[in-house]
């Protein structure tokens, strides 16, 4: 059956959702925001979400990979209530609770690795990236990190330097950081093709930056996204990822990721570092944040303790580790054990990819199909030669998807990926439903149905 309109453009000025469109517009900075369309949400519940005028949308985006157990889970809003009716706030900077006590064991447990891990909490991805920036080097003495093309860790000034994304152009960066190109085997910045490129790229970071850019011996730490999140959901070579851990092991560098998007089950593994369990490949330090507490302010760093350890109160925020976000993350992670979202996150996956490689050869826009458990990207193109991206037609299709009723973003330095992360808990029904409504968006836009006019408001990401 077509999938009909949700949201009518012709009823848009005399809509609640555009009312709250206008005054964000005229009260809320700019610089705080992406919009993507006329889109306001006001409710949720599993993997739905309302506007003002009471039209549900189907959601493939988790709020940014936020709502992994979906809105609103019975088990998460019970946790909240019960903590907020005991004790709303206090400063764990300054006395200790058993609760977070709780939730750092489970962290330690869940987490790769059986050596000795210390968790610190913080209150977003950025603050948890930042400490990476702020305290390595001064742990490891050492000035330099070493970061990747492509990646995204953050706005605060040390994540933002930690960041090669298109979106961190703008500003000065903090000194320190270099950037080594990331294995984009789609689109090679050597223009070579895996596996005969013989891991140019691994050579390129031992062979000229570790020699000439930034000697080995003052490199800190090398820190990196295990699959790139709002790079355009890439992965790289499983033999690439071995090759810089043993590079930081060679030149006794720290090996540091970053699993704010991919953690917490999202891969269709606890995390994104356990697919490679068999290399027994244990990062020294892991940075969570997102899904943690299933959309309440909360992040962490778990790992060795020398570098948690490095300074009492050098990198404390009075809200970090606050009652109620703690509890969240206690139900959240109770709730993706007991539950089984991990191998659900890998079935549905798998599922939504296998559609996709099945569109691809119907549809020629539709350059790559990549990703791993519910964390994929959809890469798309005006030519499969030329990989010409088709970052416009990319705009069009995420706003006939929010009219047909299905939520979602895109990612990528050009803008022309699908970021297809819906919550955990998704049925095969529901994700059989979004994906007719994103075939149905990719027809009516090559068929000329959406306006250059439509979506001229709308920069995207």
């Amino acid at each position: 059956m077509k999938p009909k309109l949700v949201f009518d453009l012709d009823k848009l000025a005399s809509s609640q959702t555009f009312k709250v469109y206008k005054e964000d517009l005229e009260h809320i900075a700019s610089s705080l925001y992406v919009r993507l369309h006329y889109m306001s949400f006001d409710a949720g519940k599993g993997v739905f979400i309302k506007d003002p005028d009471g039209n549900e949308y189907l959601d493939f985006s988790s709020s940014g990979c936020v709502a992994n157990t979906g809105y609103c889970h019975l088990k998460v809003v019970e946790a909240i209530k019960k903590q907020a009716e005991k004790l709303t706030c206090q400063c764990f900077s300054l006395v200790p609770n058993k609760m977070n006590n709780e939730l750092a064991k489970k962290l330690i447990q869940i987490t790769p690795g059986e050596s000795k891990k210390k968790v610190w909490f913080g209150c977003t991805g950025s603050d948890a990236n930042d400490l990476i920036y702020k305290m390595v080097p001064e742990y490891k003495k050492r000035k330099w990190i070493i970061s990747f093309s492509g990646a995204y860790h953050g706005q605060t000034m040390g994540s933002y330097s930690l960041t090669w994304h298109q979106c961190a152009t703008l500003f000065s960066r903090c000194p320190g950081v270099m950037p080594a190109p990331y294995p984009n085997c789609y689109r090679c910045p050597f223009g070579l093709e895996y596996p005969k490129c013989n891991l140019c790229c691994a050579n390129y970071l031992e062979e000229h930056i570790l020699k000439n850019l930034c000697p080995a011996e003052d490199v800190a730490c090398i820190h990196l996204e295990l699959i790139q999140g709002d790079g355009g959901h890439i992965i790289p070579p499983d033999d690439w990822v071995i090759r810089v851990k043993r590079i930081c092991e060679k030149y006794d560098i720290l090996f540091s990721v970053d699993e704010v998007r991919t953690g917490v089950g999202r891969t269709g593994k606890w995390f994104a570092t356990n697919y490679f369990d068999k290399w027994e490949l244990t990062p020294d330090l892991m940075v969570l944040g997102k899904p943690l507490a299933s959309g309440l302010p909360l992040s962490a760093v778990i790992g060795i303790p020398g570098v948690l350890d490095f300074a009492t109160a050098s990198n404390l925020y009075t809200l970090a580790g606050s009652p109620i976000p703690v509890a969240a993350a206690i139900a959240t992670i109770d709730i993706i054990e007991q539950e089984d979202l991990a191998k659900n996150a890998y079935i549905m996956g798998e599922l939504i990819r296998n559609r996709f490689k099945e569109l691809q050869k119907e549809y020629e826009i539709i350059g790559d199909v990549r990703g791993r458990g519910l964390f994929s990207g959809i890469e798309f193109v005006r030519d499969r030669k030329t990989k010409e991206p088709a970052d416009k037609e990319t705009h069009k299709m995420l706003f006939r998807c929010w009219q047909l009723g299905l939520n979602m973003m895109n990612v990528g330095t050009h803008s022309n990926v699908f970021d297809v992360t819906p919550p955990l808990i998704i049925t095969r029904e529901q994700t059989e439903k979004g994906l007719q409504i994103i075939e149905q968006s990719i027809k009516d836009v090559l068929a000329g149905k959406v306006s250059d006019a439509t979506i001229e408001k709308f920069a995207g990401w």
